[in-house]
């Protein structure tokens, strides 16, 4: 198995991307190689300097880099020896079974639908977070930003998502699916939060508890939540600054140090024709590993090919 990843991308690449990816290649212990996609006057020096563990990664050269400030569907168009750009390529050739980036984050997308594409059925992919529960393990969040306003069917189609991935990948058996409401009562809400509890309620592919409010998100009420990308986003952020106004008070506590964005690495892309991961432009080694060995962890899973199937049926 090969895991591609975008050396260029994030608020300290080149370096913290292979430093990132030789954190995981020594996790990963020989069950996958890790491919470093970049400028090679840039990174051959540093797996260089990294002697034979550097060696043991592979390297595809990019000659181009997709800016954080760029417009995302115009960069992905013009730089198509971007490192982004080669990374989909390798992806939609099955050279690689994953590609994860911590570069534009809207780049991912539009080279996500432009090149490996949807999958047929699926409205719009949704991004995916993990939500720490305090019984232990994770739940999944989505949408966290790839869709601001959705229509009910989206709503309806990200919780057979979550679900897939909770139960493929995550390892729940039978995950809930909650919908974030402003209450628990069915006839809360907006009308398109209304329309999609009918549409979460009647399909059979989801183990629908109905609504949840945002006191829910920790607790056992959900292991899916699912919400527009607007909503989605705004709770991302606010767990992720709970765990930074912890470390400012320097506070510790092991739940709390799942809010931790490090912890999980990176954000999958739901509902495209294979394995995508976005990382936090701010990605440190550290969560560079940890989102390369989530990219392992989808492959593993064969969580798309469950997507395609139950998309298709």
């Amino acid at each position: 198995m090969k895991i591609a990843l975008d050396a260029m991308g994030g608020d300290f690449a080149p370096q913290a991307a292979v430093a990132g990816a030789l954190l995981a290649a020594e996790q990963l212990a020989g069950r996958a190689t890790i491919v470093l996609i970049g400028q090679e006057d840039a990174v051959r020096p540093l797996l260089q300097a990294a002697g034979p563990a550097g060696s043991a990664l592979e390297f595809v050269p990019a000659s181009q880099v997709i800016d954080m400030g760029e417009h995302p569907a115009k960069a992905f168009q013009q730089k198509q020896d971007s490192s982004i750009a080669v990374g989909y390529k390798l992806l939609l050739a099955g050279e690689v079974d994953a590609f994860c980036s911590a570069g534009n984050t809207g780049a991912m997308l539009v080279g996500s639908m432009l090149t490996v594409k949807a999958v047929a059925g699926v409205m719009r992919p949704a991004i995916a977070n993990f939500v720490p529960k305090l019984a232990g393990g994770f739940g999944v969040l989505l949408d966290v930003g790839a869709n601001a306003e959705c229509k009910p069917e989206m709503l309806e189609q990200f919780g057979e998502l979550g679900s897939l991935y909770a139960k493929y990948v995550l390892g729940i058996a039978q995950p809930k699916v909650g919908l974030v409401n402003l209450g628990e009562e069915e006839g809360k809400g907006t009308p398109i939060t209304q329309a999609a509890h009918q549409l979460l309620k009647a399909n059979p592919h989801v183990h629908f508890v109905g609504n949840i409010e945002g006191r829910d998100m920790f607790n056992e009420k959900a292991d899916v939540v699912v919400c527009d990308g607007f909503t989605g986003n705004i709770l991302l952020k606010m767990a992720e600054s709970i765990y930074e106004m912890m470390e400012e008070k320097h506070m510790h506590d092991p739940f709390f140090d799942k809010f931790n964005y490090e912890a999980v690495g990176g954000s999958p892309i739901l509902g495209i024709n294979d394995n995508a991961i976005i990382g936090h432009g701010r990605s440190t080694p550290r969560a560079i590993g940890n989102m390369l060995v989530q990219g392992f962890n989808m492959a593993e899973s064969g969580i798309v090919d469950q997507i395609k199937a139950t998309f298709k049926s």
